[in-house]
Order: C-alpha cells, then structure tokens, then sequence
C-alpha cells in the first residue's frame, strides 16, 4: 500500500496536462473556446434553419431595405436583408465561414513557413543564419498591406491569391520568434545526442527542435488568426478582397456602413457583430494559452 501510494506521489505530470489544467481555469480563455465553438457550429450548420440562400433575392422587398427588409421571423429573413433584397442570415454565415477559413489557412501557412524557415536558421547559425535573417529584416521593411494588395491586383482578385498573399507574407515574424527560441534549444543534452549519433540536422530539426517549440507556435498561431481576419477584412472593405457571389464579414461591414444613415442597421449589426465576437473569442484563448504554457508570470 505505502508503494504503491509512494508511486503515486513520484509520477509526474506531463506539461500539456498541466497546461490544459491551467488553460482550464482561465474562465475568459475557456468563455472565448466555448465563444469560438459555438460560431463554427453557427456557421457551418446553420444554414439548415435557413429560409432563403445567400443568392437567392426576395424581389418583396429588393429596393426597399429599409421599409420591409428588417429582421423578420415570418418571412425567414432572420436578419434582414440587404439592398438587392438578399438573406442577410445566410450571407453573414457564409461572410463568417469565408473570413474563418481565411485566418486559419493564412495562419496555417505562415506557421509552417516560419516554423520551419526559422528553427532552420537558428539550428544551422553562422553566416547562413545571418543571411536567412537579414532577408527577413528586409521583407519586414516592405509595407504588408501594399504587397498584399498589389498581389490581389496583379494576380487576381480570388481566394487563392487571398490565401497565398496573407499567409506568404505574415510568416516573418514566426521566423524571428522560432528562431529565437531554436537558438536556445540546440545546445540542450537531447539535441546534442541526436548530433553525436548521426541524425541528419534537418531530421534532428523536425524531430526534436520543432516537438519543442509547439507550445509557442501554438500560442502565436491563435492569436495570428484574428490578425489574418482583420487584414482580410481591411481588404475586403477596400473592395479588394473577396468577391461576389462570395462575402466575407470585412465586406458585409462594409456595405453596411455606407447604408447604415438610411436606417438599415441591421446590415452592419448582425455581420459586425459576429466580426467583433470571433476576434474577441481568438483574443481570450490566445492569452489563455500563453499562461497555460508560460506561467512564470502567474
């Protein structure tokens, strides 16, 4: 019995059950999880309560937003609709799934890159290090928005392009910070046994320095998606991003705020609303995850 209570006590805890442990106590960070969930599940079932597609316009009230195009239950425009008369609840969900996919997959793209582009630079060192970084300092000299944009110009106005241009891009960052702590990891004993048995250092890199970094990679990939949200968006207002017969948040917004003075608020509130809620939930679990896996400041 003392054994077996002795090894008990002597067993320890791995770090991810403890971070998750942490993570689970942070009330806000789990209400932004919860926050999060509940908008994937709106986004991508709720079109089966839907009355009317994202397409489909209800020449009842085309033209006349303000009059008979607010929020109705009993003609199934849940959230009203727009000028040209079509489902704001359908194309809000679909303005959601759009500027979702488009932070996680951008996100999804500068984390591979700068994973792997740094934890290179800061296992290899020397000269090639200094190269590898002074090309990402000239990169980070470049105004993001303006590449971005002149990409969308030049290529194409698609998703694509969209996906590519964000994510190729917002990767710099990622590149210093893994760098950063790679230089730190690869003189640690694991490293340098995998050294001295002859492992490839570009296996030891993806084996052993990459494993090691998941924990910041995956506080800075959350809070890199609201940013890749924010950017779409930002473009998306500027008539640059995604394009009909498809939407996103950053779009809605913006054909809401210039009819908003006509009275029609619903065509700001309902896609604003989902836009702030998102970014404030990813902002909560972001900060929930960087003291679960750093709780030297707690």
């Amino acid at each position: 019995m003392t054994d077996d209570m002795t090894m008990r006590e002597v067993k320890g805890r791995s770090p991810w059950v403890d971070a998750r442990r942490r993570f689970v106590r942070n009330k806000a960070s789990l209400g932004g999880l919860v926050a999060l969930i509940l908008i994937a599940i709106i986004a991508l079932f709720g079109d089966s309560i839907a009355v009317w597609s994202n397409e489909e316009i209800d020449f009842n009230v085309m033209g006349q937003a303000y009059e008979l195009g607010g929020p109705s239950i009993e003609n199934g425009h849940y959230f009203g609709t727009d000028d040209l008369g079509r489902d704001l609840y359908s194309r809000t969900l679909q303005g959601t799934r759009i500027s979702l996919m488009v932070g996680i997959v951008g996100s999804f793209i500068a984390v591979v890159v700068g994973t792997l582009y740094g934890a290179t630079s800061g296992y290899v060192g020397g000269r090639t290090d200094q190269a590898m970084m002074r090309l990402v300092d000239i990169l980070l000299s470049v105004p993001f928005m303006f590449v971005v944009i002149l990409l969308l110009v030049m290529f194409g106005r698609s998703l694509v392009m969209l996906f590519l241009g964000i994510g190729l891009i917002s990767w710099l960052n990622m590149a210093r910070i893994v760098r950063g702590q790679t230089l730190s990891l690869k003189h640690k004993e694991f490293v340098e046994a995998a050294r001295a048995t002859g492992v490839a250092p570009f296996t030891i890199i993806l084996r052993h320095i990459v494993p090691n970094l998941l924990g910041i990679v995956a506080v800075y990939a959350t809070l890199l998606v609201p940013e890749m949200i924010l950017i779409e968006s930002f473009i998306s207002f500027l008539g640059l991003g995604v394009q009909e017969p498809l939407t996103s948040l950053g779009a809605l917004i913006s054909e809401g705020a210039k009819t908003i003075y006509y009275g029609t608020i619903w065509q700001l509130g309902f896609p604003l609303l989902f836009f702030v809620v998102t970014l404030f939930a990813f902002f909560f679990v972001g900060d929930g995850l960087r003291d679960a896996f750093d709780p030297k400041d707690r």
